[in-house]
Order: C-alpha cells, then sequence, then structure tokens
C-alpha cells in the first residue's frame, strides 16, 4: 500500500514539475500571482465569494475562477518548501484582513479566521497533493504566525475588552509584529495600524478620565470610564506624574544631559549614563542596588569604544542595552533587576528609568516596547492573581508613557488658576504633596495641525 502511495505521489509531483514547467512558473511567480488574484477579487467581488474562493485555493485545493492562480498552488505545494507556503498563506490572509478593514467587512475578517477551524483538515484522503496541503495548514494553525493573526483579528471579535488579562496590552503585543522586517509589508502595516489606533484610544479615554474624574454631579452612568486597573490610584499616580514638568522635568533633564555628555568619551559618557539614571532617586538602598546592575553592565559593554566619541548609533545601542538590563537580557523572561525592582514595589521607579532612556534616545521607543511584550508573553502561562504585581508596572507604564506622548498635553491647576496660570507655574515651582492634592488636572489631546480638544477639571 505504501508503495502504491509513493508512486502516485511521485507521478503527482513528476505532472506538477511538468505543469509548472509548461506555464514558465517560478516559485516567487506563483505567489505574486496569488497574491495578485486575492488583491483582485477582494476589491470587486462580495466577500463572501472571496471566502470560497480562498476554501477552494488553501483548504480544498480545488479550481479557482483563475487557472493562473490554479497553476500557481501547484507550483507552491510541489516546490516541497513549507516555511514558504506560510509565508504565502500569512500573506494573503493579511491582504485580505487590510482590504476588509477599510470597507469595514469585519464579519468577513473573523469567518476568514474561523475557516482554519474545520473537520475537513483532520480528515483521511489518499491523495498525496491534499494530504500534504493539510499538514502545511494544521502546522500553520499551531505556529506563532497564526496565533499572531488571531490577536489582530481579536479587536473585531471584541475579545481585547473581554479575553485573557494580556488581551489588554494588545497594543504592544504587535509590535514584534511590525518591527520584525521578515513579515510580510501588509501583516507589518496591519499591526502598526492597529496598535496606533489603541494607545491613541487609551490616551483619549485616560485624558476623559482625568479631565472629569472631580465632577461629582455628572451622571454616573456618563461618567468617562477608567482605561486602567489602578482604580483612584490613578488619578494619584497622574498627578505626581505630572507634577515633574519645567525645569525640573524630565524631558529638561534629558535636553542637558544630552548637552553635557556631547564631547565626552564613549567610558564617560557610560558614568553619567548611570548619573542620569539614579538622579533624583530618594531610597538610598534602591539607589545603591540600581548603580551596581547598571555600572556592572555598562562596564564590559562596547569597552574597544571606551575611548571614541559617542555618535548616535553607539549611544542608541547602549540605551538599548540598558532597558535589556532593566527589563529582559534574553528576550524571553525577566532580567535580574526587572524581578528586584517590582518585588521592592518600585513600578513607577522602573517606568520613570524606562521613559528617561527613551528620552535621550527616541529611536529606542519602538525595542523597548518590544521587550515589554516579550516580557507579557512569558508572563501570560500564569493566571492574573499571579500576576499582580506585574500588571501593576504595565499599568504604571501604560500611564506614564501616555502622559508623555507628543500628542498630550496634563497640567495640574491649583485652586483658582487657569489652565494658562498653571503652564506658566511650572517653570517656576516644584510641587509639594499638599499642593498636589489640591490640584485638578487640566488635559488637552494637540492634533498634527496644532488644534486641539481640549478637557478640564
Amino acid at each position: 500500500m505504501a508503495g502504491v502511495a509513493n508512486s502516485v505521489l511521485d507521478h503527482s509531483q513528476e505532472q506538477g514539475s511538468k505543469r509548472s514547467r509548461r506555464s514558465g512558473l517560478t516559485l516567487r511567480d506563483a505567489q505574486e500571482n496569488i497574491y495578485s488574484f486575492l488583491l483582485s477579487i477582494v476589491k470587486q467581488w462580495e466577500p463572501e465569494d472571496v471566502l470560497n474562493q480562498f476554501q477552494q485555493l488553501f483548504f480544498e485545493y480545488g479550481e479557482t475562477a483563475s487557472s493562473d492562480v490554479s497553476a500557481a498552488m501547484y507550483t507552491l505545494l510541489f516546490s516541497n518548501d513549507e516555511n514558504e507556503f506560510h509565508n504565502t498563506l500569512k500573506r494573503s490572509c493579511y491582504i485580505l484582513i487590510n482590504n476588509w478593514e477599510v470597507s469595514r467587512q469585519y464579519n468577513s475578517i473573523q469567518a476568514l479566521v474561523d475557516q482554519f477551524d474545520q473537520p475537513n483538515l483532520f480528515r483521511y484522503t489518499v491523495s498525496p497533493t491534499l494530504r500534504r496541503l493539510r499538514e502545511w495548514m494544521l502546522d500553520f494553525i499551531e505556529s506563532g504566525d497564526f496565533q499572531e493573526l488571531k490577536l489582530f483579528v481579536a479587536r473585531f471579535a471584541g475579545e481585547i475588552d473581554t479575553g485573557p488579562w494580556t488581551s489588554r496590552y494588545t497594543s504592544y503585543l504587535l509590535v514584534p509584529q511590525y518591527t520584525n522586517i521578515e513579515n510580510p509589508v501588509e501583516q507589518r502595516e496591519a499591526a502598526r495600524a492597529l496598535s496606533r489606533k489603541l494607545k491613541d484610544r487609551y490616551k483619549m479615554e485616560l485624558a476623559l478620565y482625568t479631565a472629569h474624574s472631580h465632577q461629582n454631579s455628572v451622571d454616573g452612568e456618563n461618567q468617562p470610564k477608567n482605561p486602567t486597573v489602578l482604580g483612584e490610584g490613578a488619578l494619584r499616580l497622574i498627578k505626581a506624574i505630572v507634577a515633574r514638568k519645567g525645569q525640573f522635568g524630565y524631558k529638561n533633564l534629558a535636553r542637558l544631559f544630552l548637552e553635557q555628555v556631547k564631547d565626552l568619551s564613549y567610558a564617560n559618557f557610560k558614568k553619567s549614563l548611570v548619573e542620569y539614571l539614579t538622579y533624583s532617586v530618594k531610597q538610598p538602598e534602591v539607589v545603591k542596588t540600581l548603580r551596581q546592575h547598571l555600572s556592572q553592565n555598562l562596564d564590559r559593554l562596547y569597552i574597544e569604544r571606551d575611548q571614541d566619541p559617542v555618535d548616535t548609533s553607539l549611544q542608541l545601542r547602549t540605551c538599548n542595552r540598558m532597558i535589556d538590563c532593566l527589563m529582559t537580557e534574553d528576550q524571553r523572561s525577566p532580567s535580574a533587576l526587572f524581578t528586584l525592582l517590582l518585588s521592592q514595589s518600585s513600578s513607577i521607579l522602573l517606568a520613570i528609568l524606562l521613559l528617561k532612556l527613551v528620552l535621550i534616545s527616541k529611536s529606542s521607543h519602538h525595542y523597548l516596547e518590544a521587550r515589554i511584550a516579550d516580557l507579557i508573553r512569558y508572563y501570560e502561562q500564569f493566571p492574573r492573581d499571579q500576576c499582580s504585581w506585574v500588571i501593576n508596572f504595565l499599568e504604571v507604564f501604560q500611564v506614564t508613557f501616555a502622559i508623555h506622548a507628543e500628542n498630550v498635553e496634563y497640567n495640574l491647576i491649583a485652586p483658582g488658576q487657569s489652565p494658562e496660570q498653571a503652564a506658566q507655574a511650572y517653570e517656576q515651582k516644584l510641587w509639594s504633596k499638599e499642593e498636589i492634592e489640591a490640584c485638578r488636572i487640566f488635559s488637552r489631546m494637540i492634533s498634527a495641525q496644532d488644534t486641539n480638544t481640549e478637557t478640564s477639571s
């Protein structure tokens, strides 16, 4: 029986090779034919018909509306390259998803993913070609690529707000998808757009919540929701972060640091970096721990460049290594310093350290968010009640970076002050705890055209 099957397979491969040679298709040609076909029909056909063609092409190996595409699929299967098949399938999915999102065909996007959950893939077949196709499809379903696809589509099914605890941080989980240059351009663009949309929604919700948080007269049902899970602690956190602005703020501190180190050797830059990061940290024991860990990492970092001036590339790589030190050094599990700081309830301190690094190296922002994604993936294996301290850090991190985003502005308003007077006050004073408690929060979203939607409390 095995001999008959092998004979059939050999015959099919021989026929496939002849067919490919007759059509003159290379593997790359076959892939482009499939992409062009899907792009054409998704713009012209009804979604139901497009889904049927996708089913015929990738699940049933049946005839499609285009003989060229059928030949292309034959070439793809008999190239005997499962990795290229997965790449083709993945890119095909994102071609359909991106176009359906633009036309708001959200149900079709969910239907596309639902197609992968069908018993036909497990049924026995005597066809060697169909058996290979089904095996490759099942491998794809078990792959990280399909998990990324489901993560993206979860938004349309409402699972981002109702799914597992990690779904709250989808905007970060999408970052590795659009920073990985090996992913198809359609996937990268889709992931980048969704991540940005989720972050903008969070910033808007946070601004609205803080703006109306003092208005007890507002109907509870119409009260803007708290987008964090910090409860009332979110307002105290926002006030504490916003209070550090003006000449005492993190942005000015970063600007001053960059001015001071621009003519230093790399060895002296590393020493100054430790001072910059630990500046204004008030707990002596924490400062000692930070200096020890940071210095140990920096002392052995790029030592062959110690006498060189610091260029942009070297500064970027150094800041990225410090992010590794604070987050995850193997991009899979938490670093010793990450665990230590959070075990000491230093979530705010850790978030501020990361903010300081990004303020002197803006290009490190995506790298930082990718490391956040690594840690979320690590901790998702544990139930929510075992990850409360990690969740607290993630919430603090989101609030901290939302406040310091370029398209949003927060100010504290003392009793009797206008927003304009409050903005001027930041340049002249450092707020006390009592003054912070008495203040309200003024926030506004700033558009690209420098127009803004203002909300005040």
